[in-house]
């Protein structure tokens, strides 16, 4: 009997899934697990102290400044040093902070002003990976398989939102929010070890630049550059805050009140997020050529939730109208990585990511905050009914710019800063086959 050659082995995974990708993935699938817990055990760590839903309100809010204030100065940072430097020292940050807050719980009665300098510190954090990671994450797959590495990325991703979030309230229950926030801070530590190993060689080095400022301009000229590129981020800066407000504000009421409570409300969450895992599913395999008309059309449901709100319709119509949200949103969000990395330069990636993540969440505080008063001043039926006509009149608009419409998927990348540089993954396949 011959022993089997090594040309008959089965790969343990995808050719296209090199080194620097699968580190990415698990890493990312750790630092999920764990951060979507401690959001659980952080709101319950601020009750048990006595804190009511403002409190609670306060802290999330410390976390979200930062991360709006150094998000752009993070991307410039990004592409100045090496990005896995960035990303060990963030995740060293958020590591520190949540194991002080864990203590804090843990040992006494942490005072307001303690956790929401601790969250404040977290959000710092944030800021300055965000733009890292996505930047090296764009740089660590080729062109050709871009699409399915994204979409099995953000569908491990997802998964580790969906169980973090389950498995952060079953230890809260079971052990209390101060050994959450700990085990948080522990999947810091890990995914920082894991990205500590990441390798930048196929990277060129940074050419001296004019200072940060410079580099800022640099980065905006390219955002503005590009108007399938603006446009979309100011779509996605009015969807995702008058969506945040549904979700956040509105959605909690309308369980209260017409549901059945917190646990109905919190299925409902799930069922999107599990449309998510299976939109991600759907973009491993599918490869539409247009992929921003395709990805910008798949937005329009994301309005269904907040009209699903206003009516309100049964709960179990309710699951089915978040999954699908979640599953169609999940298709533009695979097309838009693919179509950062396919148009994008790779020495300006976390700063133009930057400017993406900004406009993002730039004005999420704002809607959340404004959605008190505005269903006072119209009722919570017209004000939810507002959030799902602005998600259909801003998606319909980003469809006027023809670049939306009109941009079509390429096997490589097109801008790579005047020079194509493959993945070190790639470099190192090519290499092998001599």
């Amino acid at each position: 009997m011959t022993s089997p050659t090594v040309s008959s082995r089965s790969p343990r995974r995808p050719a296209w899934a090199g080194r620097n990708y699968t580190l990415l993935t698990a890493a990312a699938v750790v630092t999920g697990l764990g951060s979507h817990g401690a959001l659980v055990a952080a709101a319950f760590a601020v009750i048990e102290t006595g804190g009511d839903g403002g409190d609670v309100g306060l802290v999330a809010a410390a976390r979200t400044l930062p991360l709006v204030l150094f998000l752009l100065i993070g991307g410039a940072v990004a592409d100045r040093l090496p990005r896995h430097r960035v990303m060990v020292a963030a995740n060293v940050l958020n590591s520190l902070s949540q194991a002080a807050f864990a203590v804090l719980v843990l040992t006494g009665e942490p005072r307001l002003w303690h956790m929401m300098l601790l969250a404040a510190l977290g959000g710092t954090g944030q800021a300055f990976f965000g733009p890292a990671a996505e930047g090296m994450l764009m740089s660590s797959v080729e062109g050709e398989h871009a699409g399915r590495a994204f979409a099995v990325f953000r569908m491990a991703m997802q998964g580790a939102v969906l169980g973090g979030a389950a498995l952060g309230g079953a230890m809260v229950a079971a052990i209390g929010p101060g050994w959450v926030l700990a085990a948080d801070a522990a999947a810091f530590a890990l995914a920082g070890a894991l990205r500590a190993f990441l390798d930048v060689g196929h990277i060129p080095p940074r050419a001296p630049g004019g200072g940060l400022i410079a580099d800022l301009r640099d980065g905006w000229q390219e955002f503005a550059g590009r108007p399938w590129l603006w446009g979309i981020v100011v779509q996605f800066s009015i969807a995702n805050a008058v969506v945040a407000a549904a979700d956040a504000v509105y959605g909690p009421l309308v369980a209260r009140d017409h549901l059945g409570g917190a646990a109905p409300w919190g299925l409902a969450l799930g069922a999107f997020g599990a449309g998510t895992v299976a939109g991600a599913l759907l973009m491993t395999r599918w490869k539409p050529r247009r992929l921003l008309l395709a990805g910008t059309l798949c937005v329009f449901p994301l309005a269904l939730p907040s009209a699903a709100l206003a009516v309100p319709v049964p709960i179990g119509v309710l699951f089915g109208v978040m999954f699908v949200a979640g599953a169609t949103v999940e298709v533009f969000g695979v097309s838009w990585m693919t179509a950062l990395h396919q148009e994008i330069p790779e020495h300006k990636l976390s700063r133009v990511s930057a400017y993406d993540w900004f406009g993002s969440v730039a004005l999420v505080p704002l809607a959340t905050a404004a959605a008190g008063p505005a269903e006072e001043a119209f009722g919570r039926t017209a004000a939810l009914w507002g959030c799902a006509v602005l998600v259909v009149l801003v998606t319909a608009a980003v469809l006027c710019v023809p670049d939306v419409r009109n941009l079509r998927r390429r096997t490589t990348p097109v801008a790579r800063g005047g020079t194509e540089h493959a993945s070190a993954d790639a470099e190192r396949s090519v290499g092998g086959l001599g």
